[in-house]
């Protein structure tokens, strides 16, 4: 993802400012569009839309007080945008997945411990991705990414007890689906 920005290296206005403002988001933008999208290519592919559409906008950017929340927002938005566009479910798991999952893994652990983590990491992974887009959504946000309730009310512009009651249902459903 860091080789993003060479699409606007040739351009002489305010690309490099536009890159020091959203570089160090690129990460964690990644990971959400890797767990709301469930795939490694149609991650790299919502990060770089967004980043596309918010080019001409770099100046506004700039005034943007918190502008790692406010990133996270426009990545959602714009992938429920996908989403209602797409006829095709858009909850699909990834062959890509174990590449990803693969670098999380333990070096220093023996085969038999290296093999029971995979087996955690796919069940894992298919509970989560059992889940409907808002839960998983949810999910990934606040259990993964570390927002609290509150910059969830803001992000998700949904009321913290609808909030509340969701993050209950799905993580109830993960417990299900993980017990399975």
């Amino acid at each position: 993802m860091k080789n993003i920005f060479s699409i606007w290296q040739g351009r002489k206005d305010s690309g490099a400012s536009f890159e020091e403002l959203v570089a160090p988001h690129i990460d964690r933008l990644y990971r959400l569009g890797y767990r709301f999208s469930g795939s490694q290519h149609d991650a790299e592919d919502l990060v770089q839309e967004l980043l596309v559409k918010l080019y001409p906008r770099a100046k506004e950017l700039a005034s943007i007080e918190k502008l790692g929340p406010w990133l996270s927002k426009s990545l959602y938005h714009l992938f429920i945008d996908q989403v209602r566009r797409s006829t095709n479910s858009p909850v699909v798991l990834s062959e890509e997945v174990g590449v990803v999952l693969e670098s999380v893994a333990c070096v220093n652990a023996g085969p038999d411990t290296y093999m029971v983590r995979q087996q955690q990491f796919s069940k894992l992974e298919k509970a989560l991705f059992s889940l409907n887009v808002d839960q998983r959504t949810l999910i990934a946000m606040h259990d993964m990414e570390g927002y609290t309730l509150p910059e969830l009310t803001s992000l998700l512009e949904t009321p913290l007890g609808t909030l509340k009651s969701r993050l209950h249902r799905a993580r109830a459903m993960l417990r299900t689906q993980l017990a399975e």
